[in-house]
């Protein structure tokens, strides 16, 4: 079984958990969902975060909803799988449970009710007690959690606990926090940063040392090329192709409303057969999904002058 490395570079997928209308998980877009990814290049993908709609799944569904993807992904990419829960309970048996089925390691944010820097150390270096060898991914994502995580104190989890091996920087704004984290002397060794928030930030964040994306965006194709393009030096059009999706990337970042439109955009590609989120969820106006549709045809226009 791979395990998940400070190495993890790429583009990680944020996976959406498929639905049929009536809430029950369609495991044909499961698979057809995987295949998507990886053809687009997905270096590897993680599934129950939170634009997975973990809270709405029972345990014997995130059972089965991670058994199903591993099983397509056939060990090709490393798959992480959120675990963060209100309790320690929940965290360890979801944690067993899917690196049983064969997960490359586990996600975890911080619950709410975190108030000082000591408390976010403490809480950390329980759970890496708790779930022993296992690699994990330190999730800082406060504009949701509402836990503010100084760069100071990410570097002390990181230095203290070896079984952390990534950094999911969600933090907005939060490049400085990047650049600190790669200072000389910061850090007693090398981790992955991977970032969110739909890609928006990228280039940025690329151009900061970021190892690249885990976050989720109707086009990942769009991820995949900027990271490779910033690896390999091809700045330029790296932006240029990544301002040519920026229209569409920003309207999906819409608090609320985002997992909608991801979704919309998804069946509308065919990757998944209904955009159905499970209850309670958002759905789409029909103008909203005319604002979808006009922006994906603008997106089309802009990328066949690109070339």
């Amino acid at each position: 079984m791979t395990r998940l490395t400070t190495e993890a570079a790429g583009v990680f997928v944020i996976a959406v958990t498929p639905f049929h209308p009536d809430g029950r998980i369609d495991e044909e877009s499961c698979d057809r969902m995987v295949d998507f990814y990886l053809e687009a290049g997905a270096t590897g993908l993680t599934v129950l975060g939170m634009m997975g709609e973990a809270p709405k799944l029972t345990v014997e569904e995130s059972r089965d909803v991670v058994a199903r993807i591993l099983a397509r992904v056939d060990g090709r990419v490393p798959v992480v799988v959120g675990v963060s829960a209100p309790g320690f309970a929940q965290i360890q048996t979801l944690t067993k449970m899917v690196m049983d089925l064969g997960a490359a390691g586990v996600m975890v944010a911080p619950p709410a009710n975190l108030r000082t820097d000591d408390q976010i150390v403490t809480y950390y270096t329980q759970v890496a007690e708790l779930i022993g060898d296992v690699p994990f991914v330190l999730q800082d994502f406060p504009l949701v959690t509402g836990v503010q995580m100084a760069p100071r104190v990410v570097a002390q989890i990181v230095n203290d606990l070896p079984t952390c091996v990534c950094l999911k920087h969600e933090d907005w704004p939060g490049l400085e926090k990047i650049s600190y984290l790669r200072r000389d002397g910061v850090l007693n060794r090398r981790i992955s940063i991977l970032c969110g928030n739909g890609g928006l930030f990228l280039p940025e964040e690329m151009a900061r040392n970021a190892d690249g994306a885990m976050t989720g965006f109707a086009y990942p194709e769009m991820m995949v090329a900027v990271v490779e393009h910033y690896t390999k030096g091809d700045v330029d059009r790296g932006l240029d192709l990544f301002n040519a999706y920026l229209p569409l990337a920003r309207f999906e970042q819409q608090p609320g409303m985002g997992l909608a439109i991801r979704k919309y955009t998804l069946a509308k590609r065919g990757i998944i057969a209904h955009d159905a989120l499970r209850r309670p969820g958002a759905s789409l106006s029909a103008q909203s999904r005319a604002e979808v549709d006009a922006l994906i045809e603008r997106q089309e226009k802009r990328l066949k002058e690109l070339g």
